[in-house]
């Protein structure tokens, strides 16, 4: 039996700010394939369009673009999932993955949400974990450098 994570509002949440402008960090939270490390396939960039993500052998998912504002947000549904290092694997279906963007001193300012995946989720651990090392270090490293960092794991 699969079960879908729990509508809320509520969710793993990171933010920092950069020197680059709200236009530069929405290209490249859309170029998955450059700091999402692992098999990346389908269009990430048109709304209504789906891809994957696979790490084999622990993560599966597809990811519907539900909305894409340039230079200010960008939102992915989750519409399957298949975690091998969790009691249930679907546990990332029905949530959803928002970037939001906003200018800063100059700059700007990115908060991640993972909304549904929250504390009493059994891979909040690992995920939220894992969702730092992506978008604080190789999404981070991408819009500042130009260059994701390599998957640690």
């Amino acid at each position: 039996m699969t079960t879908q994570a729990p509508r809320t509002e509520r969710g793993y949440t990171t933010s920092y700010t950069v020197e680059q402008s709200p236009d530069e960090v929405y290209a490249a939270v859309l170029d998955v394939r450059a700091w999402w490390t692992g098999e990346v396939e389908g269009r990430t960039d048109e709304v209504g369009a789906e891809f994957t993500y696979r790490h084999p052998p622990q993560h599966y998912s597809r990811q519907r673009v539900t909305e894409l504002t340039p230079g200010s947000r960008v939102v992915w549904q989750v519409t399957d999932s298949l975690l091998s290092f969790v009691s249930d694997p679907a546990e990332w279906t029905g949530s959803e993955i928002v970037f939001d963007i906003v200018p800063a001193g100059g700059g700007a300012q990115l908060r991640f949400t993972h909304v549904g995946l929250v504390p009493d989720v059994e891979c909040f651990g690992a995920c939220s974990a894992a969702w730092l090392h992506y978008v604080n270090g190789s999404l981070r490293s991408l819009v500042t450098t130009g260059h994701g960092l390599p998957d640690p794991w």
